[in-house]
This record gives C-alpha cells, structure tokens and sequence, in this order.
C-alpha cells in the first residue's frame, strides 16, 4: 500500500536503559531533518519492555501492539534488563515478538567502515568494509523461542525450524538488496549464504532453496559459505563480502562480529523488515553499565533512522525521503570525518554526538 508522502506515522518505541537516551537524542535530529525537507513526519510514543513489564505484568500490552502494527513504521531504542526477566529465566525482549507476530523476515544488519571512526583492523583496506549481514528473523533456532523443554532436569532441547517459503523470501531479498546495492556502489554485489550444510540437514536444506532462488537472478554472482569459516575471514579480509543471508542465530552473532570491525555497537544500525511492516532500532542493547550517564552512541540508532526513511521513500513516500536518508547518513559521515569521537574512543556525549550530526544537517 502507497504512503502519503505528507503524512506519516512512525510509532516510536524507546524501551529500556540507553534507548531511551539514544531515541530522544535522534528525534532531535530527525526534527530537523524533516523541517529541512517538508516531511509529513508523525510520531506516536508507545511504551514497552522490562520496565514495562515490572510495572504492569506485560512487557508490551495488545494495545501497544495494535497501535504500533497500525504505523508506517517503528522505532524502536532497545529493550530489556538483566535483572528483569520472565519466570523461565529468560530475557523480557518486545522486539521479538514483534518481529515474529508482524512477520519481520529479513533482518538488514548493514556493516560499513564511517570515515573517521576508528577501525579495529590496521589493514589499509579496513576502510573498505561495506557489507550487509541479513539475519532470517522468524524462524531458525529462534523458533524454538518458548517451545523448548526440559526433561526431567537431566537435558534440554530445542528445535531449528526452516522453512521453504522463508527461505524464498529472504534468498529474493537479499538479491534484491545485491541488485539496489550495486547501482548505489557502482561495482558487482555477490551475494554468499551463509550455513552449516556439511552438518544439519536443515541447513542443507536451506542451502538448495537458496540456490533455486539464485537462479533467478543470473546477473547477481552468489556463492556459499560455512559459518566457521565466516567466523574467521570477515576478520581477514571483510572487504571481499557484499550480501550475507543467513540463518536467525548465526545472523545474531556475525551482526556482533561485523560490528565490531566497525567501531562497535554503537555503530551498527537494523531493520527487521517484513512485506508490510518494518522495525527499525540500532543492534545493541539497553547499556546497564552506561544507562543514565549520557555517554551512549546515538550512532546506530541515527543510521536506523536513516534506513527508515529509505524504506519509507520504497513504500512510495516519495523520492524526497530517500533524499532526507541520503543526506542524514552524509551528515553522519561528514561529522566523524571532521573528527568527531564518541565516548567510547574518549570523546563526548550522546546529545553532543547527535548536535554534532544536526549541524551537518543545513537548515
């Protein structure tokens, strides 16, 4: 369905700890950023997560759900709190049952080496790091989400579910994205699978639904590749991979891996998309350690910004916001560029951050 370009609405979702702080910190420039362009920008604030929950019995009510299904889009900080958790033991975590209730399939984990931020790799083509990890986010291991058990407290088990109709979807996805990313780039995209076909049948599995899906697209070069091995040579040579799609746990921890080459969590942005909703939110978490100190990096939740506003313009917003995505990643680069250091490089706040941003921003 075609979004008005002159009125949109995003539920914004804060959440827990350094999201909170990040979230406001990144509407101050988003505000700027839709003045500037004329954007229909409407936010409503919903709230959910473990704070949520110790007050109300719910980490986020059906009405919050229904509210933040009826948007556009989502935004969201981060949720959860390590001393907070459901009675099993686990984690409170909305965002996932977002991603599964909305059918959020593909999550776009982009890994981009910012001008000016330092990189943990001396390598001199370290600076080239531009590939996007893409997360399957409904089923894989995280189905068993809920389902797993224990029996008779001597083992556990839990089950990976693949399925055929998901694999299509992301394995289109990704050489959809392959194809977008190589008009923008101007070079080849490859996309590689990720698995452990040698090993699980599901995998296997996964494996030959990926490579029917590739032969649709014969103008895109794809390839596979083991986990174990994609453990080692985004460490060794990142800046040979584009488009990696893979299974929901091993796109968790390679997402962590990746952003690490970059600078950090505060520095990698997310969706999790869907074919009608999208969430947008950096890939860190709620930051106990550092919640309430004003040193967070807005960063990551800045370039989900960004990416929301893409998504928006693909939706049929308009050309004009995916010029207002464009210009707010450029103020990002040229800000970090200029020499700006967050926090955890010795340099400044979460609000400084972010005005720094907002004065690349014209206007």
């Amino acid at each position: 369905m075609a979004l008005a370009s002159n009125s949109v609405r995003v539920a914004l979702m804060p959440g827990d700890g350094i999201g909170v702080e990040v979230t406001e910190a990144t509407m101050g420039v988003l505000e700027k950023l839709a003045r500037r362009h004329g954007l229909g920008l409407r936010t409503e604030t919903l709230q959910a997560g473990a704070f949520v929950y110790q007050a109300t019995g719910t980490a986020m009510s059906e009405e919050v759900f229904r509210s933040a299904e009826a948007a556009d889009a989502i935004l969201l900080g981060a949720m959860g709190w390590p001393g907070i958790r459901y009675p099993d033991g686990t984690e409170i975590a909305p965002q996932l049952d977002l991603r599964f209730r909305l059918g959020l399939y593909a999550g776009v984990r982009p890994i981009r080496a910012i001008p000016g931020v330092p990189l943990a790799l001396a390598h001199p083509r370290a600076k080239e790091i531009d590939f996007v990890v893409l997360r399957e986010s409904t089923e894989g291991l995280f189905w068993s989400r809920g389902r797993g058990e224990v029996i008779e407290d001597r083992e556990a088990r839990e089950t990976m579910v693949i399925t055929r109709t998901t694999t299509e979807r992301l394995s289109r996805f990704a050489f959809r994205l392959a194809e977008r990313r190589s008009q923008r780039l101007g070079r080849p995209q490859k996309v590689t699978l990720v698995d452990k076909a040698n090993v699980f049948t599901s995998m296997a599995f996964m494996r030959k639904v990926f490579e029917e899906v590739a032969r649709e697209f014969p103008a895109v070069p794809s390839g596979t590749h083991y986990i174990d091995a994609m453990a080692l040579d985004p460490v060794r040579r990142p800046w040979d991979f584009d488009v990696l799609p893979m299974e929901n746990m091993f796109g968790d921890i390679m997402s962590d891996l990746g952003a690490g080459l970059v600078g950090g969590m505060g520095y990698a942005p997310s969706a999790d998309i869907g074919d009608e909703h999208a969430v947008f939110q950096p890939s860190h978490g709620t930051g106990p350690d550092i919640a309430g100190k004003g040193i967070a990096n807005p960063t990551a939740m800045i370039l989900s910004a960004a990416l929301m506003l893409d998504w928006l313009a693909a939706r049929g917003a308009g050309q004009v916001w995916a010029d207002a995505a464009a210009e707010l990643e450029s103020a990002v680069d040229g800000a970090f560029a200029a020499g700006l250091r967050t926090a955890e490089f010795g340099g400044v706040g979460t609000r400084e951050v972010a005005r720094a941003v907002a004065e690349r921003i014209p206007g």
